[in-house]
Formats: structure tokens, sequence, C-alpha cells
């Protein structure tokens, strides 16, 4: 069955027919990725997340068929490109989640907006004032944000202390004979639910996608001039920092990004295991932004 079969027909389609038939299956979630209302691949499996983005598509469409698939669905999926779908207005002020949104726009990274999609961003050498530190090396002086949209407005749901770089003992003992790992500034969708160590394991976002890195051969604390290195096996991890002190990253970090405390960390995936897109598919790969404090202060001051 393809969706021009239906046209000018009665045919009505639940969505458990629909996923008896992968070719359908397949036309529908390429069509749905082409609007940016579904994540790639096209694989041919009707779950729970292709669900979710063709109600989404239904709702935009105004196709009064929510919770089938009929004629008036199938002709505006053909028909309808990404410009002709109506997208609620961002509302941006000058407070710093606004600021941050305009900056992750501004370097064309993704912004989810719909209510329980959850953006995942660090910034690097920022105080939970939101003014810039001296960003020390073997320091937690970076923080880790979520961020929802919610009808529009971007609203920061936590935040905490973290570090975005590796500690002192592994870039003097880098695991990597090219030098320790520093993430390369950038927006990457690399990480699920997963169990991140062996003498504490623990619940955290494991690297499951490519990311680029900059590798420390000098042993200078800095990317300027390090060579990139792009995989997606580097084991760069969201994980927790074991309560170490503020002024010691000790062993909490090789290049992970790690949030200080325990107690912030299981609240960190607390929140993001409410994502809509997590909870409909627990394999999801979440997206991540590590962005510099100094540029994203200087690009938009408060």
């Amino acid at each position: 069955m393809k969706l021009q079969d239906f046209l000018g027909k009665d045919e009505k389609w639940s969505f458990d027919a629909i996923a008896q038939d992968a070719d359908l299956t397949r036309q529908i979630q390429i069509l749905l990725i082409g609007l940016g209302l579904l994540e790639p691949p096209a694989d041919g499996i009707f779950g729970p997340v292709s669900v979710i983005s063709l109600k989404k598509f239904q709702e935009l469409a105004k196709t009064e068929e929510s919770g089938f698939l009929g004629a008036i669905t199938a002709k505006k999926l053909i028909e309808i490109k990404i410009d002709d779908l109506p997208q609620p207005p961002l509302k941006l002020g000058n407070d710093i989640a606004s600021r941050i949104v305009k900056y992750l726009l501004s370097k064309n990274y993704q912004v989810f907006t719909n209510p329980k999609e959850y953006n995942i961003v660090y910034i690097e050498g920022i105080n939970a004032d939101w003014n810039l530190n001296n960003d020390a090396p073997n320091e937690f002086n970076d923080r880790r944000i979520v961020i929802e949209v919610v009808n529009g407005v971007p609203k920061i749901v936590d935040h905490w202390e973290a570090t975005t770089e590796p500690g002192k003992y592994y870039t003097y003992n880098p695991m990597n004979p090219k030098g320790a790992a520093r993430i390369q500034f950038g927006q990457y969708k690399a990480w699920s639910v997963g169990i991140h160590g062996t003498a504490e394991p623990h619940e955290a976002l494991v690297q499951v996608g490519d990311i680029t890195v900059c590798r420390d051969f000098n042993q200078d604390f800095k990317r300027t001039g390090d060579k990139l290195d792009t995989g997606d096996n580097f084991y760069v991890n969201q994980h927790y920092g074991f309560d170490f002190p503020r002024n010691d990253i000790r062993l909490a970090s090789a290049g992970c990004l790690v949030g200080r405390t325990r107690d912030g960390h299981r609240e960190f995936m607390r929140i993001i295991k409410q994502d809509r897109r997590y909870v409909a598919n627990r394999k999801y790969t979440f997206y991540t932004s590590v962005i510099p404090g100094d540029d994203f202060l200087k690009t938009f001051p408060g």
C-alpha cells in the first residue's frame, strides 16, 4: 500500500494497520523526516515515535483525521512542504534561557520546541549566576543545563555544576596516546541512556554516536592547535563526578561531560528521562550542545 492509494477513497487505516505495512510505514517516515517532524532513519517500523510524529503532523496540517490514516492525511503528507507547516513562534526575551536559545539558533543548532522535549546544553567557564569565571583547568567551573520550550517560551528546568574538560590526572596520563579528549564546541546527537563506570556503576548518558574531540597531545589544557579526532567510541559519557571538590576534578573526567555531584546528576537523569521521545523509545539518542561561555556572553550579553 502507498499513500497514493488512499486518494479519492474512503480508506481509514488505524495505526496498528499501518504498522503491518513496512513499505507504507517507510513512505510515511520519509515524508515526516523531510518535514522535520521525525528523526531518521526511516526503518519501516511504525513504533511510538512514528505515531507521535504522525499525530503532530495531523494536528499542524488540520487533517481532522486524528487516530487514523485517511485520504486527507495522505494527500497532505504527499503535498505539504516544510515551509507550509505552521510553527509555533519562539518568544525570546533577554533572560538567560532566551539568550542561550538565541546563541544556539545563531549557530544553526537544533532547538526542540515541543513540550517535554529537552535541550541539553553545557556552557564552559560560567558560574551559577551566569557570569564568567576564569575557566581554570581541573575545576568544576562549567554548567550543565536543561531547557524546555513551553508555548514558545524557553525555560531553564534546572542547571548544575559540571566540567566539559578532562582533569589534570588524565591530561598528564591520557587514555589515548594521541592525548586527552576535550570535546570540540558544537552540537552532537550522540548519547543514549545507559550505565557508566565499573567501580561505581550508575545511570548516565553514554556515547553512541559520533563526536569530535581535540586531542591535547601537548598537555596545555587548551584546544588551540590540537588535532581533531572524530568517532563514536571515545566513551565520552555524561555521568557524575563523585562529589569531588569544586576545585579538583581528580579522576572524575578523562574527557567526559561530568556533573559534579551524585544528587545533581540523578536529578538531571530523572528530568531527561521524562523527555517524550525517550518515553516513546528507550533507545532514543539525545542531542547535546557544548558552547563557550565567553563567546556566548559576548554575543548575547545580559
